[in-house]
């Protein structure tokens, strides 16, 4: 697999920080890499417009910028999740024998990080680390249906509204309808648009800071589906997220406070 000189050469300009290199010159970084200043310039400019390193305005020194802190928090969240949500998913398909799920949004894409199979239904679409479409899938909706329709409509440039059955969305409009609903509601529906005879609800989970960094959802055959059952489905995933959220650090009474 071949190199991208330019990307290996940004990344090890970031390994040069550390503990006891909090801060360095670009003739340092220049001695490090053993590049010409012209070259790293060019590189600390392009990681510094995209805040991965910022310039110490005082020296002029060199350092690690907070976009770093960011994505290190995706990886750490992304880890802290799964330990933290699995007994609540477990808890609640224990209550309703249904098969419940965790799900992140990669991309385009929803990405399956944890899975409790329920007795009550076998859910074959579904396994870790498999990608489901976002407009077919409970989860998809529920991931984005926090963003602007501007992020939306970016995060869709391109996308392919496949059918994978009869009932699935088709066309862009019809999704950006479909989030709107989601909005509204609080949670998404998949109704037999990924998996004929299978229905998902999901509800979204949120960080510390409220951002939504993931959704549960729970399947059940489209037969037992009433809208009674969904009602209490809906209800008891909401709680569910509500605990997951409430231990990653999401404090929903102030985030009540705030909209008012």
């Amino acid at each position: 697999m071949p190199i991208i000189q330019s990307v290996e050469r940004a990344l090890k300009i970031l390994d040069l920080f550390d503990e006891r290199s909090r801060e360095l010159t670009i003739t340092v970084i220049s001695k490090r890499m053993d590049l010409h200043k012209s070259t790293v310039h060019s590189l600390l400019k392009t990681l510094q417009s995209n805040r991965y390193i910022i310039q110490n305005e005082e020296n002029g020194k060199y350092m690690l910028g907070l976009k770093l802190f960011e994505r290190g928090n995706v990886v750490v969240s992304n880890l802290d999740l799964r330990t933290v949500a699995r007994k609540h998913l477990e808890m609640l398909s224990d209550t309703t024998n249904l098969t419940v799920h965790l799900v992140i949004l990669d991309g385009q894409y929803g990405v399956y990080i944890d899975k409790v199979e329920g007795s009550g239904v076998t859910v074959v679409y579904s396994r870790i680390g498999r990608r489901v479409p976002i407009h077919t899938s409970a989860v998809g909706k529920s991931l984005v249906a926090n963003k602007s329709n501007d992020e939306i409509k970016k995060l869709i440039t391109g996308y392919q509204f496949t059918k994978l059955t009869e009932k699935s969305i088709n066309s862009q409009e019809q999704f950006m309808a479909e989030v709107e609903k989601v909005r509204l509601m609080g949670y998404s529906l998949d109704n037999e648009e990924n998996e004929p005879g299978i229905v998902c609800v999901a509800v979204p989970v949120k960080d510390y800071s409220g951002k939504v960094i993931a959704a549960a959802s729970m399947s059940t055959p489209v037969a037992k589906a009433t809208s009674e059952k969904l009602e209490e489905y809906v209800n008891l995933l909401k709680q569910c997220t509500f605990n997951i959220s409430e231990e990653l650090g999401f404090n929903y009474q102030k985030a009540k406070l705030l909209k008012k």
